[in-house]
């Protein structure tokens, strides 16, 4: 489907890696936000970058008093005239230790401003990037993976902010150095400083030759990390799988191809801009050697002094360095736009689930909820669910059944808007939910899953997520009511007790009675139970079920379960079947269905051993 490919992550390609200017004017609102420590880096990397220049041209009148001892020396260009006397001339090299001091000073100052500067911008952009992960709905997280979702909610903003500023920083600086040497060079020669600049000129063309492969390179890198944090994430939460199924070797192999597939991505653009130095190198050893061999004849000739060609000399080796920087900076710099671009085609997602123009609040449950004529499917062409209609009157208790994929969890997934009906209507009191507010529908409805997330935290704090300024006394109320006081008392720390990931130092009941309080705290007046009690044992299941009773009075309740035991009080039992309303009614009047579905059920659950 259009849309879903939209929200495929890897599907996305940096369109936009090539629109300099639009992309620093998207993230200008990040650059406004330390743009007071950005300037004041710019204009301290401007002096640092010119010292160079000072420190090549010094050695013009020195160099000329120690060859020539000249005792005085008069400096003239375009009018200007300075005079040097031999004293002040012998303080050069110690003039240098100072240039070089100064230098050192300014380039801590200009390295801590840039990760200042550098951490506060991608600090800004992952708390806005949060957000939006946050605001995306159930089918972003459907198509991408957990790792490609890190990939590109946690690193590419570290390369559209910190390498931003810090690249900014570098291309400053490198421009003052070469600004400040060419100065040099053509004071000392110009005609030197000709064939100079223009050999450092072609030295950088093959930045401009490489931008394109730099883009295709870095999505593809992008791509194949988000799987290998994937491939980690996995082997981590199915470790279990893994070694009861010896799946050991398969998960090496998997991951070690997806390394050989990086490795080769990277030695590919190693390939095309490794090139970039020896090139450069080359050029400017040509260009040296040719400025050797021309300002001989120049010295000779009185044309130049010995000063000015050490000085000139001096200030194109220091050239190599700041060309050198300038073309990786412009390499490194299309990467960042690479990085920016990718950044904001994640703000230019948007999700298929919002609020309308004008949205109704929800005010309590008055007249039921119901489905008229519903069609759903994830995928275009595979419909799950087919003109399913049904009505469900307040408090009361309906469970649905049928085979597995028949679209039992998609029905309830459609109350809280986790999707969007195709066609027909869903509605509340007579209203469609998509007219109400979101976070008002959301907040009047409770759910307990089969596998209930447990956050990282103690007990308290994932029972409070069901409602987070609850009092001592109703958080005292749900431990009972939802028998957590049964174990809790055995536990180091009582309710303050850290679960650790996804509730792992629990037993399977104990963290869904951790669910079941969450969800009782909240006293929703729609709850939803979707397989809560089937995977665990019966002593277990008889525990929770008791807390599932307290949870579920006075409620409108679906409950989804396999376990047609857990079931048969529910006020009706609806049959679902490939989508479709097959059945409903009370366990009394479907079992006495010959050849019904739910009875067929029944029977393959409950017939005797042999039978």
């Amino acid at each position: 489907m259009e849309t879903e490919n939209k929200l495929k992550l890897k599907d996305t390609n940096s369109q936009d890696a090539f629109r300099y200017g639009h992309l620093m004017k998207r993230m200008f609102p990040y650059i406004r936000t330390v743009l007071g420590r950005t300037i004041l880096l710019i204009l301290l990397a401007i002096p640092l970058g010119l010292l160079d220049g000072v420190i090549a041209y010094s050695l013009r009148p020195y160099m000329d008093y120690v060859v020539n001892g000249n005792e005085t020396q008069v400096f003239e260009y375009q009018g200007f005239k300075i005079q040097l006397q031999a004293f002040l001339i012998q303080f050069i090299p110690y003039a240098i230790v100072f240039f070089a001091l100064l230098q050192g000073v300014l380039r801590y100052i200009c390295n801590y401003l840039s990760e200042w500067t550098g951490n506060k911008m991608s600090n800004n952009l992952k708390i806005d990037l949060f957000h939006k992960l946050t605001a995306m709905d159930t089918k972003f997280y459907d198509v991408n993976s957990s790792g490609l979702v890190l990939s590109r909610f946690w690193t590419d903003p570290e390369q559209a902010s910190r390498a931003l500023i810090d690249t900014i920083k570098s291309f400053i600086l490198s421009i003052f150095e070469l600004a400040a040497l060419v100065i040099v060079l053509l004071v000392n020669s110009w005609k030197l400083a000709v064939i100079g600049v223009s050999v450092m000129a072609i030295a950088l063309t093959p930045v401009l030759i490489i931008r394109k492969k730099i883009k295709s390179v870095s999505n593809a890198n992008m791509v194949i990390i988000g799987d290998m944090t994937t491939n980690f994430n996995e082997t981590f939460a199915g470790n279990k799988i893994i070694t009861a199924y010896n799946l050991k070797e398969h998960q090496n192999q998997k991951f070690e191809g997806q390394i050989r597939t990086q490795f080769g991505l990277l030695m590919s653009l190693v390939k095309r801009v490794g090139w970039m130095s020896p090139i450069m190198y080359f050029f400017c050893s040509i260009g040296i050697a040719i400025v050797m061999n021309y300002g001989n004849s120049l010295i000779i000739s009185g044309d130049m002094t010995a000063g000015a060609f050490a000085s000139f000399i001096t200030s194109l080796l220091l050239l190599y360095k700041p060309t050198k920087s300038l073309g990786l900076t412009l390499t490194s710099l299309q990467n960042i736009f690479v990085a920016i671009a990718r950044v904001f085609e994640l703000f230019d997602l948007m999700p298929e689930i919002k609020n309308t123009e004008n949205p109704k609040p929800f005010n309590g449950l008055g007249s039921g909820i119901r489905f008229s004529h519903v069609n759903f499917e994830y995928e275009e062409g595979q419909p799950v669910l087919k003109d399913f209609s049904l009505d469900v009157g307040v408090n009361e208790t309906i469970a649905l059944v049928g085979n597995s994929g028949g679209g039992k969890s998609t029905i309830v997934n459609l109350i809280p808007r986790f999707y969007d009906i195709n066609s027909g209507a869903i509605t509340i009191n007579g209203t469609d939910l998509r007219d109400f507010n979101i976070a008002d529908l959301r907040n009047n409805i409770s759910f307990v899953f089969q596998d209930n997330y447990l956050f990282t935290g103690s007990i308290k704090e994932n029972i409070l997520m069901g409602k987070q300024n609850a009092s001592e006394e109703e958080i005292s109320e749900v431990l009972k009511l939802a028998h957590i006081d049964e174990f809790v008392g055995t536990l180091p720390e009582g309710i303050n007790t850290v679960v650790g990931e996804r509730g792992a130092s629990l037993s399977g009941g104990q963290r869904q009675r951790v669910a079941i309080a969450r969800a009782m705290i909240k006293n929703a007046p729609i709850v939803i139970l979707d397989e809560a009690t089937s995977a665990l044992d019966n002593e277990s299941e008889a525990v929770v079920q008791k807390a599932l009773d307290n949870l579920i009075k006075n409620k409108t309740v679906f409950v989804i379960a396999h376990r047609l035991s857990t079931i048969q009080n529910a006020d009706r039992i609806a049959v679902i079947n490939e989508g479709e309303l097959a059945e409903i009614g009370t366990h009394d009047e479907l079992i006495s269905i010959p050849n019904g579905k739910y009875k067929h059920l029944y029977e393959m659950q409950f017939a005797p051993a042999g039978v």
